[in-house]
């Protein structure tokens, strides 16, 4: 499975934003699964803190320019890229001025989450999608690092079942602690219906605290990953009690070899549980 092609659909990723073990795994296994002969494609968000000229992003033009539907409003779609030239890997990045040129992250000023995060992970997923099927590339596995991921596997199971280019794709969310205090807003689950979504596949998500989000995550994807040593055992619980395939803690070191054997035990339907 050498060309197997990995989508990467990451919240943070080094050295773009502060290290962390999210943002570190974000940078280093794609490069690792790209030396191992796989083609990556790689996104995150386009968050304001990120300097672009530091980073040298620059507009894809060919990729820009759609809008996308958001409760009822549109919002247009920017894509921007940049290279880590040490790992010789490309970074797509999904842009909006009224969702990301605020010159924070997730949180303002006072620590408090911004209103419109929910949208904001909407967006950045829908995003995500949308352009991989502008760059006429099928993903044979989609990898979501962190909870602004956490609807992809739903979108994919839902509104993307029948495209081309995810059809046969298989969803692997690694599960992290780098979460947040309180919900976002609790109008969340009725902004995704909009876009097709069932009503009963969303209750999880009627609160859509971080551990909402994360069980919502859990419900759709097709591979599980615990990327933090310390996560509740709540999560844990509700990850083993799936019986979907599972990957243990791996470590903030050599995992590279142990995600990428996951990714073939996955789409050769070899892999196993842990309980």
């Amino acid at each position: 499975m050498e060309k197997a092609r990995i989508l990467y659909i990451s919240q943070h990723i080094v050295p773009f934003l502060p290290a962390t073990q999210m943002s570190s795994v974000s940078r280093n296994l794609p490069q690792g699964v790209h030396e191992k002969g796989r083609e990556i494609r790689v996104f995150t968000p386009r968050f304001g803190k990120i300097n672009e000229r530091r980073h040298q992003l620059h507009e894809v033009i060919r990729l820009s320019g759609m809008n996308l539907n958001v409760d009822d409003t549109d919002h247009p779609l920017v894509i921007k890229v940049a290279s880590i030239p040490t790992a010789r890997m490309q970074v797509y990045f999904i842009d909006n001025e009224e969702y990301f040129k605020r010159k924070a992250v997730l949180h303002d000023a006072k620590d408090k989450l911004f209103a419109d995060n929910d949208e904001r992970s909407i967006f950045f997923v829908r995003g995500v999608l949308e352009t991989v099927k502008k760059l006429g590339w099928a993903p044979d596995i989609i990898h979501c690092n962190g909870w602004m991921t956490n609807v992809a596997p739903l979108y994919l199971k839902q509104v993307f079942s029948k495209d081309p280019y995810f059809a046969e794709s298989k969803v692997i969310c690694s599960i992290y602690d780098e979460g947040y205090e309180g919900s976002l807003d609790k109008r969340m689950a009725e902004k995704m219906q909009r876009d097709g979504l069932t009503p009963e596949s969303l209750e999880a998500i009627s609160d859509p605290s971080f551990d909402a989000l994360n069980n919502l995550a859990i419900a759709h994807a097709d591979g599980l990953i615990v990327g933090s040593e310390n996560l509740s055992e709540a999560t844990l619980e509700a990850m083993k009690a799936t019986g979907l395939p599972l990957l243990n803690y791996h470590g903030e070191e050599g995992y590279v070899g142990d995600i990428n054997n996951f990714y073939d035990s996955i789409l050769e339907g070899k892999a196993e549980a842990v309980s």
